[in-house]
């Protein structure tokens, strides 16, 4: 299991938090920078300072990502303003909440000519953005089952248990003992993004690393590989829902 600690580094004239992962398994010291914060890995055996020098080492590269991380920070904050809209399947999708009068106690959400529309019920003590969200973990849910027993299916291979998560680092995870979690905005994602993270977690059902075993078997299953790991390169930071509405 790798043990994670939160540090801190002057890089320039920026100060960096970054979460540092000690890795019974990892072989050299690596590094993330995305959406997410800046992750650094560093095999348990090696001394903190390689951590440092490293960091160090690669310094133009990592304030270069942040610089970008602020630039799309800035285009989120100008997307925000247009309430009302999410991704749903990669596709823009209006969201219309209704006051609901009458018996209707529970918030209830569908779609309607296109549009995701929440019914707000009279007596609900349930925040709408919270109905919005179960409502998409539960179509999320029913996406990766679907696409899951297809690739399991073609691997021979079927995980443990299957878990519907909110990660904050990661959009799916393959455990030891082949149990699969996923990330339920993958269903604000386009379809194909959501099949290839699917096929990824399931392909490590067979290979455990990433050698080239696996990016072998990975498209093999799924062709859409390069295509939507470039969607996620570019667009990965509009899965979110927290633009959708305002609401109390």
């Amino acid at each position: 299991m790798k043990h994670t600690t939160l540090e801190k580094i002057t890089l320039g004239r920026r100060r960096l938090d970054y979460r540092l992962f000690n890795s019974p398994t990892a072989r050299k010291v690596r590094i993330r920078v995305g959406p997410s914060g800046v992750q650094v890995v560093k095999p348990t055996a090696r001394d903190p300072k390689d951590v440092t020098k490293f960091l160090r080492a690669n310094e133009p590269w990592i304030l270069n990502e942040l610089n970008k991380l602020d630039r799309l920070g800035r285009i989120r904050r100008i997307e925000n303003r247009k309430n009302g809209q999410i991704l749903l399947r990669g596709e823009p999708t209006k969201v219309r909440v209704e006051n609901v009068e009458g018996r209707q106690r529970e918030n209830r959400v569908f779609v309607r000519d296109s549009n995701v529309v929440i019914q707000r019920g009279q007596h609900s003590r349930i925040p709408t953005s919270r109905s919005l969200e179960n409502w998409l973990r539960k179509q999320a849910r029913e996406e990766i089952q679907r696409y899951l027993s297809q690739f399991a299916r073609r691997l021979r291979k079927q995980p443990n248990r299957v878990y519907i998560m909110s990660q904050r680092t990661k959009w799916g995870n393959c455990s030891r003992k082949n149990n699969l979690s996923f990330n339920w905005r993958l269903i604000l994602a386009p379809t194909m993004v959501l099949k290839y993270l699917v096929a990824h977690e399931a392909a490590h059902l067979v290979v455990k690393d990433h050698s080239q075993k696996f990016w072998l078997l990975l498209r093999s299953i799924c062709p859409e590989t390069m295509e939507a790991k470039r969607w996620l390169a570019q667009q990965a930071h509009k899965l979110s829902i927290a633009n959708a509405i305002v609401l109390k």
